[in-house]
This record gives C-alpha cells, structure tokens and sequence, in this order.
C-alpha cells in the first residue's frame, strides 16, 4: 500500500546546493573562448539517427523510434541512460534558436562504463528530431589544484536520469544527489575529435576524450539524509510541468529486495527552474512514497499518474508499470529491452525513453493511452 507523506514537506532526506563554480567555469572561458551554448551545438551536430519505419515491432506501445549511428549502436564504452526533450525545457516545447527557429529536441545521458580500462565519466547527447541528427558533450567538473592552476575532471556519475529545466540540465548521480549544468556554458574544444584518448588541460590546449564540445557542471544538489533515516537514492528523474508547482521526480533503482524503492516529489521554482528552498537553506521532498516497483528504471508522472520503466535485460523487451504508488499495472512488451529513463511530451500525448544495451538501442516514444 502507497505511504506517501505530505506535510507540505517531507522530513527525512533532503538536499543542499552547494556554490556555484563561477570562478572554474569563467577559467575555462579562458582556455577555450566564449561559450558557444546550445546553438552552437545544434548547429554542428554531426551524426544520424535512423527513423524506424515500423514502430510498433519494437514493443507493443511504440508509436516513433530511432536508432543511432552504427558505431554508437554498438559501442560498449559508453551507455545510454536518461531522457528529457525540449517540451520540458519550455512551454514552447520546442527549443528556440537563436535565428527564431524552432527544434524538437532531445537529449540523452550516457555513463562511461570503462571496460577499456579508462572512465571517461558521463556525456549528455542533443537531438535533433527533425534534422536527425545529434552530437555529443562531454560533462567535466573544472576545478583548481593546489597550485591555483586551473584543472578538469571527468564528471563520473552514473547520469541515470535528466530533467533539462528552463536554461538547466539536472542530472542524477545516485547517492550524491544530482548534478547542475546550463546549457549556455556548452564550450567548443577545437580540434579534439582527433584525440580520443586523452583528457585534460595541457597549458592552453584542452583534451575531451575526442569530444568536440564539453560542459561544465555549476553546482551539485547533495543528498543529505536526518537522523535514523537513508539517504534517497537519485537513480533517474523527471520533470511534472503540469504540477503547481512544477515539480522534479526522483526515484530509486533497486535489485535487492530489502533496498528502498522510493519515489519522491520536489517542487522547483518556476521562475529560476532550481529547487524550493526552505529558512534551513534545504530543498525538500513534497511527497516520498514507498511503493515503487522493483527494479525500476524510470519514473513520470502523465495524466495524473505514475508511468515506470522495467527492463527485463538485454534480450526480453521492457515492461511500463502504470497508476499510483503501490498499485500499478505491468504492460509487457511496451517497449524494447533494456528501457531507461523516462519523459512526456504533453501536446503529443506521448512518453519517451531510451534503451541501453549494444546492437538494441533506441530512443522511442509511445502513446500514453495506451497504459489507460
């Protein structure tokens, strides 16, 4: 049965926001040259993806899928994770260029899983729906030595999950809480799609594990938990526009069945996009409920009620549990194998995800009535 709280806020687990890294960021301005931002992406983007043309052979819901490019396909340096899409960014739902221009975009997180011997921490993927196609940037924490001198560090989080609010990119990273970056701060790196395998700051001349384009992350919302209760667990997210207030949808991943399968509910300040602060300088939780699903791997909430992904591993396509806490629905077959993450795009009516194994990935969307 569901136990979710309201009190308006939930005690328990909360979290704090750390500085902001005006200073790094504004350093590494000066190594690469003036941010770019977003625009400067969506007008480089480099790689395709493939539409399918018959959806619903990859899960009973599907409605649009595609794939990506052949060597990301199958990579198995790098995973796919978390999804968010321009309809949560803005009311538009379509992300505004600079020319006036309108896109349909999407952006995905991967996690690098090191199987080479070499973490290169965790990327986000922008999406053009309509061009099809996309580019990567690589997440990096810059930071200062000893020594005063500028430095930068992968950003090593699983990035299970993404919410892109307004100008920022909240990002999970688990046990830490979650990851802020902005968009605007996207910076160029000039020629590095030569330079796969290094990383760092060799006096002006910056290394992004060949990724031409890096962003900084501005601050981490660090997951703190009161006295005789655990730490929430930040394992994806979501962002409920159609909330007063908008509200940030956090849940946690768990394979053992004595782990904690919470979701929770944080109200976001529409005006800034970051999360409510209370007089103790915490944000903390409307609403944590008890009765996710085992397993999990994405939560949203649509029309009123929670949609969560299952994955039933590399070879069995995904389930979608739908409802309220604690008495949901399994839909088989919904989806591919492997889904992830989730997010709605409300004038279309449609959830979307994305899938994580090699030679099986894709990001999909399906019809949101079709889990009534």
């Amino acid at each position: 049965m569901s136990t979710a709280s309201e009190s308006p806020y939930v005690q328990g687990v909360h979290l704090q926001r750390t500085d902001e890294n005006v200073r790094e960021i504004a350093a590494l301005a000066e190594v690469l040259g003036e941010p770019t931002g977003l625009d400067g992406v969506l007008g480089d983007l480099k790689w395709e993806v493939r539409r399918s043309r018959v959806p619903r052979l990859l899960g009973r819901a599907v409605r649009e899928a595609y794939r990506w490019d052949d060597y990301d396909e199958q990579d198995e340096q790098w995973y796919p994770q978390g999804i968010s899409t321009s309809a949560d960014s803005s009311d538009t739902e379509a992300f505004q260029t600079a020319t006036g221009d309108g896109r349909r975009v999407v952006v995905a997180t991967w996690y690098s899983t090191g199987k080479d011997g070499t973490k290169r921490g965790s990327r986000v993927t922008f999406v053009d729906l309509d061009a099809r196609k996309y580019r990567h940037v690589l997440l990096v924490a810059p930071v200062f030595d000893k020594t005063g001198r500028l430095a930068l560090k992968p950003m090593s989080i699983h990035a299970g999950g993404i919410v892109w609010a307004g100008p920022y990119l909240h990002i999970a990273a688990t046990s830490r809480g979650f990851v802020t970056a902005r968009v605007d701060d996207i910076m160029r790196v000039s020629g590095d799609d030569a330079h796969p395998e290094r990383f760092g700051i060799d006096g002006r001349t910056l290394y992004s594990y060949g990724h031409r384009y890096v962003l900084p992350v501005r601050f981490t919302y660090q997951a703190y938990a009161d006295e005789g209760h655990e730490k929430l667990r930040y394992s994806f997210m979501s962002l409920d526009r159609r909330s007063d207030p908008p509200a940030l949808i956090a849940g946690e991943y768990a394979l053992d069945p004595d782990a904690s399968t919470r979701l929770a509910r944080y109200p976001l300040d529409p005006q800034t996009w970051q999360l409510a602060v209370g007089d103790d300088g915490f944000s903390r939780p409307l609403a944590i409920d008890e009765g996710g699903v085992r397993q999990m791997q994405g939560a949203v909430i649509a029309s009123g009620r929670y949609h969560v992904t299952v994955s039933h591993g590399p070879w069995t396509p995904g389930s979608i549990h739908a409802g309220q806490p604690g008495s949901m629905t399994e839909h088989r077959w919904a989806l591919p194998m492997g889904p992830e993450d989730l997010s709605y795009w409300p004038s279309t009516d449609r959830i979307w995800s994305v899938t994580e194994h090699p030679r099986r990935r894709w990001i999909v969307a399906m019809d949101r009535a079709f889990f009534d």
